[in-house]
């Protein structure tokens, strides 16, 4: 059965891939983005563009105009160095926008799937693979606003009974992604690699992190929209799900990976650590597997159609 679906950040990376798959899915989608960052090319033809800030009143007419049966709620400020130096205009969108998005979706009944983050909820974890149930120590006001946003939809499920998903992403990467900040690592060194560029290494290069192809987050996101939802509970966990892989790969790794995935070698060049940089991040996604999802794509596989789509990229300007 077609459903009405509103994708806020659909003109990202992640968010437009989602749109193309519920449109694929039969459904009709609407898009809220103010393209502070997001491209309109990333919206697909067939869904309908609606540019605004999340936080704007003009937010309540689209939900007053549209029954949406879904949310999917990408739209984000995403940098952690923002959130360092502007703890207050990240939450602005992480905790304010998302209030508004979430007083519209409870007043209209729509399920709501929110995109929380992986490595930078958790912290630096003792356990890797990281359970959902393991400590939330934040690191950045970024993690704190991403865990602040569980905690509102935990609220609007046990006292108003919304239906919400909340997913976890570790590192997400595929055609499209913006090459900026370090969630954008594949891309910048694609780009690298493909320009026969060298590829800038921080620290020692033994920061691991897990890697997970786009197509199967948006599979995840498919099956959020059917997934059977009991009682709240009375734990926080209980509605949040990891996307990865339980993967890890060392930025060493990813460098010799894309090198082979191109067919070609760039020099690596040594720069100091970052200061503050999680060393380690891996998530455990046996809870969403019993659920019937499975992160299908190997990393090889997925760097090469990445590279494949930055090269048509190239080819194009």
């Amino acid at each position: 059965m077609s459903r009405n679906v509103l994708v806020t950040g659909g003109a990202g990376f992640i968010g437009g891939h989602v749109a193309e798959a519920h449109l694929a899915e039969g459904d009709r989608v609407w898009v809220v983005d103010d393209l502070s960052s997001g491209r309109e090319s990333n919206v697909p033809d067939e869904a309908e563009l609606h540019v605004m800030d999340i936080g704007d009143r003009s937010l309540d007419t689209l939900f007053d105009s549209v029954r949406f049966d879904l949310v999917s709620h990408h739209a984000a400020q995403i940098d952690v160095r923002i959130s360092v130096s502007e703890p207050r205009r990240d939450a602005r969108t992480n905790v304010d926008g998302l209030l508004n998005v979430l007083e519209n979706a409870n007043r209209h009944r729509s399920r709501v799937v929110y995109i929380s983050s992986g490595g930078v909820v958790y912290g630096e974890p003792v356990t890797r693979p990281t359970p959902e149930t393991a400590p939330k120590v934040p690191e950045s006001p970024y993690g704190v606003t991403k865990l602040a946003g569980e905690h509102y939809l935990y609220y609007y499920a046990r006292v108003q009974g919304l239906e919400y998903v909340a997913f976890r992403y570790s590192n997400v990467y595929g055609p499209r992604q913006d090459p900026h900040g370090e969630a954008g690592v594949v891309a910048i060194f694609g780009q690298r690699v493909l320009a026969g560029r060298p590829m800038t290494v921080f620290g020692d290069g033994e920061q691991t992190r897990d890697y997970v192809y786009v197509g199967d987050v948006v599979a995840a996101n498919l099956l959020a929209a059917r997934l059977p939802l009991g009682p709240a509970g009375t734990v926080l966990d209980q509605r949040a799900y990891n996307v990865a892989t339980g993967v890890e790969t060392s930025v060493n790794q990813l460098a010799r990976a894309i090198m082979d995935a191109a067919g070609r070698e760039v020099e690596l060049e040594r720069a100091p650590a970052r200061p503050g940089e999680l060393m380690h991040s891996s998530l455990d996604v046996s809870k969403l597997r019993a659920a019937g999802w499975e992160p299908r794509t190997a990393l090889g596989e997925g760097l090469i159609e990445t590279l494949n789509h930055i090269e048509r990229e190239i080819g194009e300007q």
